[in-house]
């Protein structure tokens, strides 16, 4: 089985300790990135939960042992484990058995005395969720905060807090401070770093009056950060000054001196900056200091002079931001934002250098959801995703990696503005050739809608296409507020350039592609127009579909199919009602069987003979997508219960594999995430069945983007291993001295050897006569007689 498509933004990176390497959390592994090229260089595969947490394991003090542990991180999961890891290596060293799921965790830099000397015993502070309590409960503290001794492999101490959810843990650069937001709360707690015992740690508290969102601390100086959910950010200086002192409890100032500092609090001053217009996802110091870097939902890094609160920006980065993690070399840094990318910075300028991306995750809007929104490029092995910032973006299947974006719509994307316009469908050919696009601009004030079709052209290579045709309202002309103007569904027909559109709005239309010779340029150039429209009973056209070798077209009239002739536009045939209206047709390969889907409130899927235009057989439930191979095989992915009203976001459901001549499914797998998932079969060209063919794999993609990849045929998961397929490349080798400062110097070539004999006649001396220094050349009366020599057409003395 291949995996792919998980997100590489649900939990912070963390950059190995020299900067060139970068570790991201993907689902239940840990992808290892090369920050130089930004491509796959190993995996960590051990976890059999989720990853939420990697830390590289601090260095000590001297420089031997740090070489030794430079290529070390620990893990966590929601499987319980906390994993050591040699990430060079790719190798697991160890594991510690939590027995809850964690959601994040954090190992300071602490040393315990061993007899006389100073030891590096590593402790791992962990927020669990304690599974015993009710979910459901209002007020269960479900999150809580422990440390275990990763030598020992057991918990230590007490219990340090108990929320309500488990809450993200947030540790300085020294490690002397860990905290956590709850609520309007920070909770910070002051960790002995030498001689660590668990009930030396002490506790502050610090209020504000909305609830928080993150924070940071500052590398060297007792200054805390928080933002909240309106956009805020609080600077709180000297922080525990009265508690965490050698003073126990004595206040450093007066209380009246205390400015922006809310009734008890233990800190000097608290100041209060405001730029974000929603909540701040992100705050984090530099390296000297001197700024502070914050982020949220309008993809910007804000970055702030603490001293003078001035700040500067690093515009249009395309999507709201979550975290930013910082190198220790302090020359790169990166961001993680909401659209699955990861943008490695140039620091101080941020410059983006690199882009490691992810398939795009789900349109956020609950209002957008549509069902079979991808597109499948099934020679190539590649999905076509609508993203947030009207681009299609195509990803690689089998390489887990994008190939392109297509920038369907040219306008600049805001992440605060609400949803004016979306892409509402992709339609890829069965060779790749072509894709069509709709884009619906919503109306505002019930004026202004717009439905635009786009038929697209491939590029050179695969996932890259350019516009052909832009077609404005292409169902629905005089009446631009009627909904009528929707477009059902798209399909090319195999092996001719023609598609057909389908609208709610009563008609279907045929287009064809022409060429047209320009006059000026003599160029030609191809374009899209339509050839026929065709309806039946003004019924809403609600799906359509191509047969195998696409000498009939079906096309669904609500809960009535009809079967036309796309050369002459006649109606053929009609097959018998559904229970419902139909929204998805599919032919079985060049077989006679046709699979429809109903998924109202009387689900169906039902097989028909087209020949005979009879039902083969049905089945009463709701399936969320379903496909067809080239053998005439039918995969459905069905919900395993559909209760009235809404339905869970994270639904499970079944694939189920069937013969279209006989009802009884071949196969069954459970899936995981059915609800907007989706199904499509793509070639292996590695695999080959027993007739020599092209096998066909079955994708699976879920709500969440994640995809899965099988034989259908073969039951078992080992029986299908590609590993040797992933894109992953071995790392460069690290620059050092002049390379490092101001990289590589460029290659020149080497010029010819010179000889130490000043003068060597040869045949053809105008090649080296006047190669080398000027000091070393011989003289001139040499020359010349040498040169006009060479330049003589010698003829031979004939014998007499």
């Amino acid at each position: 089985m291949i995996t792919g498509g998980q997100s590489y933004v649900s939990a912070p990176p963390a950059f190995s300790a020299d900067g060139r390497l970068l570790l991201v959390c993907s689902g239940r592994v840990v992808s290892v990135f090369s920050t130089s090229t930004g491509m796959l260089v190993s995996e960590l595969e051990g976890h059999e939960g989720d990853v939420t947490a990697v830390v590289v394991a601090p260095p000590p003090a001297n420089a031997a042992a740090a070489a030794m542990v430079a290529s070390y991180c620990w893990t966590a999961g929601l499987d319980g484990m906390l994993i050591y890891w040699d990430f060079a290596a790719a190798e697991l060293v160890r594991k510690v058995h939590v027995g809850l799921p964690v959601h994040s965790m954090v190992v300071p830099n602490i040393t315990r005395t061993s007899k006389v000397t100073e030891v590096y015993t590593p402790f791992a502070f962990v927020s669990v969720e304690d599974t015993s309590k009710s979910a459901n409960e209002a007020k269960a503290l479900r999150g809580q905060l422990r440390i275990y001794d990763l030598t020992k492999g057991r918990q230590v101490g007490s219990l340090l807090a108990e929320t309500r959810k488990p809450p993200k843990i947030v540790a300085s650069c020294s490690g002397e401070f860990l905290g956590i937001v709850n609520k309007r709360k920070l909770y910070i707690w002051s960790i002995p770093t030498k001689d660590f015992k668990p009930d030396k740690i002490r506790k502050i508290k610090l209020g504000h009056t909305k609830n928080l969102n993150t924070l940071a601390f500052h590398p060297s100086e007792r200054i805390v950060a928080g933002g909240d959910v309106t956009g805020r950010i609080l600077i709180w200086r000297g922080f525990g000054n009265a508690k965490f002192s050698k003073a126990h409890g004595a206040k450093s100032q007066a209380d009246e001196e205390r400015d922006g500092v809310r009734g008890e609090d233990d800190a000097e001053t608290c100041t209060t900056w405001h730029w974000h217009s929603s909540g701040v996802k992100f705050l984090k110091f530099a390296s000297d200091g001197a700024y502070l870097y914050s982020g949220g939902m309008e993809g910007v890094i804000v970055v702030w002079q603490l001293d003078t609160g001035k700040r500067r920006y690093k515009p249009r980065l395309g999507s709201p931001l979550l975290f930013f993690v910082g190198s220790p070399d302090s020359s790169i840094s990166c961001v993680s934002c909401t659209n699955n990318q990861i943008h490695l910075l140039k620091m101080p300028n941020m410059v983006v250098l690199k882009t490691i991306a992810g398939i795009k995750l789900p349109l956020t809007s609950p209002n957008l959801v549509r069902r079979d929104v991808y597109g499948f490029d099934c020679t190539n092995g590649l999905v076509a995703v609508p993203t947030e910032d009207y681009c299609i973006q195509f990803y690689n299947l089998f390489e887990n990696t994008e190939v392109s974006e297509v920038q369907v719509c040219e306008r600049n994307f805001q992440p605060v503005d609400d949803i004016t316009m979306y892409i509402s469908l992709v339609s890829l050919s069965i060779n790749g050739n072509f894709m069509c696009t709709v884009e619906v601009k919503l109306p505002e004030e019930e004026l202004g809608g717009l439905v635009t079709l786009k038929f697209w052209n491939h590029g050179s290579r695969a996932g890259h296409f350019h516009l052909s045709t832009v077609i404005y309202e292409p169902h629905s002309i005089f009446n631009l507020l009627c909904s009528d103007a929707a477009i059902s569904a798209v399909a090319f027909r195999p092996g001719k350039n023609m598609a057909v559109s389908s609208s709610v709005g009563g008609n279907f239309k045929v287009w064809v592609q022409s060429l047209s010779l320009q006059s000026s340029d003599e160029k030609s150039q191809s374009g899209w127009r339509c050839q026929s429209v065709g309806s039946y009973k003004k019924k809403p056209m609600t799906a359509a579909a191509f047969s195998g070798d696409g000498s009939v077209l079906a096309v669904a009239a609500e809960s009535v199919i009809t079967l036309w002739d796309p050369d002459n536009n006649a109606l053929v045939g009609v097959i018998a009602e559904a229970l419902s209206p139909i929204t998805k047709l599919s032919f079985g390969g060049t077989s006679a069987y046709l699979m429809s889907l109903s998924q109202s409130s009387k689900p169906q899927v039902a097989v028909w003979n087209v020949s005979n235009l009879s039902m083969q057989w049905s089945y009463t439930l709701f399936a969320e997508a379903a496909c067809s191979s080239s053998k005439g095989e039918f995969a459905v992915l069905s919900l395993l219960s559909y209760p009235e009203g809404e339905t869970p976001a994270e639904q499970d459901g079944v694939i189920l594999l069937f013969n279209a001549e006989n009802s009884n499914p071949i196969l069954s797998w459970s899936v995981k995430k059915a609800k907007g998932g989706s199904l499509a079969f793509v070639k292996d060209d590695i695999s080959l069945d027993a007739r020599g063919e092209d096998a066909s794999l079955l994708v699976y993609v879920n709500g969440s983007h994640e995809y899965f990849i099988f034989d259908p045929r073969k039951n078992e998961e080992s029986q299908l291993s590609k590993s040797a397929q992933k894109n992953i490349q071995a790392d460069e080798p690290a620059s050092i001295g002049y390379a490092a400062i101001y990289g590589q110097l460029p290659k020149l070539e080497l010029k010819k050897e010179v000889s130490d004999v000043p003068f060597i006649p040869s045949e053809r001396p105008w090649e080296t006569i006047f190669t080398g220094s000027s000091h070393v050349l011989p003289p001139l009366t040499k020359l010349c007689s040498v040169f006009l020599a060479s330049l003589l057409e010698k003829r031979p003395v004939a014998n007499e």
